[in-house]
């Protein structure tokens, strides 16, 4: 994925596997730049967050987790959960309490989650120039920033045809 959307990801003719493949990678080679265990739970949370591009929940994932293992506490999802997005692997998106897989998760960037009110895909873009202008005038106006998040909703290319 670049700085850009990923067009064909947008119009539906996306090699999902090569996406999924990618996410593994990334975070295996987050782990290991990071000194961090990718454990086979929180690898399977993370694939299961790669499985489409919308965005998924934690009691969703939790029933999804429970074909592999029917004990699974919600503690297991919430735990794995924690753990991707303080590495940057994972993004919640607020206005749903609902996760998406950092599909950059190789640079530093800030992000905003583009959301389809339609079909529910979601897409993140990066908006590390928003982010620092943001921040610059909360600074002006003697704000001290904690953190941030942006989701911008509305329709994808393909719900704007239907």
């Amino acid at each position: 994925m670049t700085d850009k959307i990923d067009n064909k990801l947008v119009q539906g003719k996306h090699n999902h596997h090569r996406c999924i493949d990618h996410a593994l990678q990334v975070a295996e080679q987050v782990c290991l730049k990071k000194k961090l265990r990718l454990t086979k739970i929180r690898r399977q949370v993370l694939q299961l967050i790669c499985e489409n591009h919308k965005a998924v929940g934690a009691y969703e994932l939790l029933d999804l987790f429970r074909e592999f293992d029917p004990n699974a506490k919600p503690v297991t999802i919430y735990r794995s959960l924690d753990f991707l997005m303080d590495i940057g692997l994972v993004h919640k998106i607020e206005s749903q309490n609902a996760f998406i897989a950092c599909l950059q998760a190789e640079k530093q960037h800030k992000s905003v989650i583009l959301i389809c009110g339609q079909c529910k895909n979601a897409f993140e873009i990066d908006a590390t120039a928003v982010y620092e202008n943001l921040f610059a005038l909360s600074k002006q106006a003697q704000f001290e920033p904690q953190y941030l998040t942006l989701e911008l909703h509305g329709l994808c290319v393909n719900c704007q045809k239907v």
